[in-house]
């Protein structure tokens, strides 16, 4: 993983912490997949504020550039994904995060912290 990576991972820690999730996770996957490098879930109290996380991400990156390789389920806002190439977010209503623990999922993936 290179260090571009890392940076564009702290700049999607730091929009969706703006946006106050309950909870954010940065997982190393690299080696545990070849999807991607980086798992970002974050975890939002409400639909209203998944998606509010979704757009600040969308709007900080494409400032700088950085192409949304794909969405999925912004409209019903229960689990948003964007995918970034090297980073995948999940944004993840409370109670779906709650139930498909992608975190445990992926508990073998070191923990990044910013």
């Amino acid at each position: 993983m290179d260090n571009n990576t890392l940076i564009l991972a702290k700049q999607i820690y730091d929009a969706i912490n703006r946006k106050k999730a309950v909870n954010i996770e940065v997982l190393d996957v690299h080696q545990l997949t070849t999807l991607t490098d980086i798992f970002i879930i974050a975890t939002a109290n409400n639909i209203r504020q998944t998606q509010a996380i979704a757009d600040e991400i969308e709007e900080v990156l494409t400032k700088e550039q950085i192409i949304l390789k794909q969405k999925e389920g912004y409209t019903t806002a229960k689990w948003i994904l964007l995918d970034y190439g090297n980073i995948i977010v999940h944004i993840l209503h409370e109670e779906d995060a709650s139930f498909y623990a992608l975190g445990r999922l992926w508990k073998d993936a070191k923990s990044i912290t910013f």
